[in-house]
């Protein structure tokens, strides 16, 4: 790597952030991965476990790197914990709190610490915007789930250094992940790509075109692992409802972004999908 990187922390104990976390512990980094809630870290450290266990249940690692995997991450409520070389923020996909993050981590680690967002939609350059030393801010956005999803997005704002961004290309490698180098610009390639694929779905529900079920079973049927309304209820339709109402923001109210009435319904009755139980599918009674 351009950039040494052994000491590495993770902003954020949610579906992402404690994924990205395993990740880091497989590939043999020390990690320390924070969150404010100190429940939210007892769940992460149960999720890490599980994942483990299912690998080496199906022979794809032995016990012994389950161990060494979980000996390699530290979970803490104290931000003062996150000093490393390499810091990467997964936590709400909202501009100020990502900026407000990232002053008070380049407040306590040196000027060549890598801090890095795992935004899905907002401008890298944005979110550098008033941080010290804004060159070593970069994107880097895996896909849920990060323990197995093998793409990951590089992204560099106009600040980023070309050092920093070849370090987390080099980075992305030693996970054992498939980076893929892009400019900065709303939703980057993936999302802004897939916008079309949530939007027009819920645009044919809401005009009643078709179902639900239909429209899923349509799509599959082309060649999609899922359906849309699947897709959303496994990413969470909170996170996927405050992606499309970002990119629908910074492209000035482009019309193909324009977030969903029937999804905005959704998150505001609590329907998130799996994680909730209900979402446009019901999960309660699913194992």
């Amino acid at each position: 790597m351009a950039l040494k990187i052994l000491k590495t922390g993770v902003a954020g104990a949610g579906a992402m952030g404690l994924g990205i976390a395993q990740v880091l512990g497989q590939s043999g980094f020390e990690v320390v991965l924070f969150d404010v809630n100190a429940q939210q870290l007892d769940k992460a450290k149960a999720e890490i476990t599980k994942n483990l266990e299912a690998a080496v249940s199906k022979n794809k690692m032995s016990a012994g790197e389950r161990d060494k995997t979980l000996s390699q991450i530290t979970f803490s409520t104290d931000i003062n914990a996150l000093k490393a070389d390499f810091i990467i923020e997964a936590i709400v996909e909202k501009l100020e709190v990502k900026q407000e993050l990232f002053t008070k981590l380049a407040a306590i680690n040196s000027g060549e610490t890598i801090l890095a967002t795992n935004t899905s939609s907002i401008p890298v350059t944005r979110i550098a915007h008033g941080i010290k030393n804004p060159e070593r801010v970069v994107g880097m956005h895996f896909f849920n789930p990060a323990h197995i999803m093998k793409l990951v997005e590089v992204i560099t704002g106009a600040e980023t250094s070309g050092e920093v961004a070849e370090t987390i290309k080099e980075l992305t490698k030693a996970l054992g992940k498939t980076p893929v180098m892009c400019k900065d610009s709303p939703g980057f390639i993936v999302n802004r790509v897939a916008r079309n694929y949530y939007v027009e779905s819920l645009k044919i529900l809401e005009e009643r075109i078709a179902s639900i079920e239909t429209i899923d079973a349509l799509m599959e049927s082309a060649g999609f692992k899922m359906g849309p309304f699947k897709l959303m209820d496994f990413v969470g339709n909170d996170i996927n409802f405050a992606v499309t109402s970002s990119l629908f923001e910074s492209f000035h109210g482009e019309a193909k972004f324009r977030p969903s009435r029937i999804q905005q319904q959704k998150v505001d009755a609590g329907h998130l999908g799996k994680k909730t139980g209900k979402g446009f599918y019901d999960y309660k009674n699913t194992p």
